[in-house]
């Protein structure tokens, strides 16, 4: 192995060390080889695309718009990829992932099947010492964790779960030879975004299947469609301009909205204006008007018309009653679907309400809630992921002083900018917590992350810097700072995955920065100031030794 060498001629295995191949992992590594940086990048899975390599339950598809979904460095690639559909399913998604790889011949640098147990910093060395589940140990002076925010699939503690004697799936890591569920009787636990995505298909395949809901959630159309190809031409013959654009609103999705608030129209011009936002589909349903995530009344006006769109698709009222949230639309996150509430007026589905009785137990060929035992062939759990922190809190990572992540975030997750941790020199966590991540278009938030990423490690080899980290002054004041935009919104109303509600124990702490653009200022001013906020050294030894 050829050493590379710091600053101060320290020698390391490589500059990087990535870890995960998703697209913020595949992003980065284009980006250091540019650099002429030498990266590893570790995947646990046998190919590239992250999520879109292990999500591929029925129904599976992203719900951002496929042709904002997608890389903007290189307008080549903009110019000869061709998607198919308005929102692009999981194969289209995993297929454009492998194609990238291929096109920038990512996969030399890639080790899949490989799973990083442990990182360390090492202070003396100003490097980190990595080792695998393969027995493989490497340093480098970087680590960037692209590990994605929903990752770390998350099962609920339900008694006698491991006694089920059926097959049982997890919708984050589906079997990749598909399942036939033909004259299976299915049961389903959970009823997010992956579950409503899945229900429809299931229900239309399965004997019967039974939906074990705890809490409703909203729902708007996707109304998918095949990709005009003028459209396509269009947006193509100036995308550039498009992407420019599009990073300009909140989501960093394009939204064609009315710029008022829900409030100050009449009551027939805010129904006009949500039937056309219905009509059109898609999350952006949350920015017909500005002020329906900051203002409870304004959203209190979108909840009504989404439960209002409910009790007319599903049949039976009791049934449209459990589907119908009593929280505010956007607390949780939106999720976009095709035939979802119509579903429920098959006869072979049924819905199972555990809020008010929760799941008692799992048998070895059922379900038991309030007594009554609902007898399934397979279980399924669409039980979400231990979001945004559980992929780096599940690994070994040590910074100074071998504190571990899962010490320094025991009482929720501090990240300056989401990016960089106080005590984890020489780290960065693309899309991590305090970041925009899962509320905004994530192609968008990656590439941000990783030209910041980028430009500090250019600044750091011109400055002649090893080392660099977050001040704890900064990344107390980071927290502070998105926990105040957090307060001027809906999305702490309730309790949900953004806050890690879901997962028994974790600290209830709102982890996400809301505002594409205003983030995106923010970043630029700390690196335009010469990178307030971090804290930069070179490490003085007298070290040499060649590690090759």
């Amino acid at each position: 192995m050829v050493a590379v060498s710091s600053q101060s001629g320290v020698k390391f295995d490589f500059d990087a060390v990535i870890v995960g191949a998703g697209f913020a992992g595949m992003s980065m590594l284009h980006r250091l080889r540019e650099l002429g940086m030498r990266a590893q990048l570790y995947e646990a899975g046998s190919d590239v695309g992250g999520t879109w390599y292990w999500n591929r339950y029925p129904g599976a598809r992203c719900d951002v718009v496929s042709m904002e979904y997608s890389y903007a460095f290189s307008d080549e690639l903009q110019q000869e990829w061709e998607w198919e559909e308005k929102y692009a399913t999981q194969p289209e998604i995993l297929k454009y992932a492998q194609h990238c790889a291929d096109r920038f011949d990512l996969r030399r640098d890639i080790k899949f099947d490989t799973r990083v147990d442990s990182a360390s910093f090492d202070e003396t060395m100003g490097c980190w010492e990595v080792e695998t589940d393969k027995g493989e140990r490497v340093n480098a002076q970087h680590l960037i964790l692209a590990l994605g925010t929903l990752s770390a699939t998350n099962y609920p503690d339900i008694e006698g779960r491991d006694m089920f004697e059926g097959p049982t799936y997890h919708t984050g890591a589906w079997p990749h030879g598909g399942i036939d569920f033909k004259n299976r009787r299915v049961g389903i636990i959970g009823t997010g975004s992956s579950a409503i995505q899945a229900i429809p298909l299931i229900a239309s395949e399965a004997q019967h299947l039974t939906v074990f809901q705890r809490t409703p959630n909203y729902v708007v159309p996707a109304h998918n469609e095949p990709l005009d190809p003028v459209q396509i031409r269009a947006i193509k013959d100036r995308y550039a301009e498009f992407r420019n654009e599009v990073r300009q609103y909140h989501f960093g999705i394009f939204n064609e909205a009315t710029n008022k608030s829900a409030l100050e129209v009449s009551d027939e011009e805010r129904r006009a204006c949500y039937e056309e936002a219905w009509r059109v589909g898609g999350l952006m349903f949350l920015g017909k008007f500005n002020d329906i995530l900051v203002n409870p009344e304004a959203n209190r006006t979108a909840a009504e018309f989404i439960r209002e769109k409910i009790r007319a698709a599903v049949d039976d009222p009791q049934t449209a009653q459990l589907l119908s949230p009593d929280f505010a639309v956007g607390c949780k996150r939106l999720c976009v679907d095709t035939g979802y509430y119509e579903t429920f007026n098959r006869s072979n589905v049924s819905l199972v309400d555990v809020s008010s009785s929760p799941i008692e137990r799992i048998m070895k060929n059922g379900v038991v809630v309030n007594g009554a035992t609902y007898a399934v062939d397979d279980l399924v759990f669409a039980t979400g992921y231990d979001a945004i922190t559980g992929p780096l809190t599940r690994m070994d990572i040590r910074g100074t002083q071998g504190q571990t992540i899962r010490k320094k975030w025991s009482n929720g997750p501090q990240a300056y900018l989401g990016l960089m941790v106080a005590g984890f020199p020489n780290m960065y966590l693309p899309t991590g917590p305090g970041s925009p991540s899962v509320l905004s278009n994530m192609h968008v938030s990656i590439e941000q992350h990783v030209g910041f990423i980028r430009d500090l490690l250019v600044h750091m080899r011109d400055s002649g810097t090893d080392v660099v980290e977050a001040t704890p002054e900064a990344e107390a004041a980071w927290l502070n700072h998105v926990d105040d935009i957090a307060n001027q919104t809906v999305y702490k109303s309730c309790n949900s995955w953004y806050r890690g509600a879901n997962i028994s124990g974790k600290p209830l702490r709102f982890t996400v920065y809301f505002g594409v653009p205003p983030y995106a200022a923010e970043c630029d001013e700390v690196r335009a100031n010469g990178y307030t906020g971090l804290a930069m050294n070179t490490i003085q030894t007298n070290w040499t030794e060649d590690v090759s």
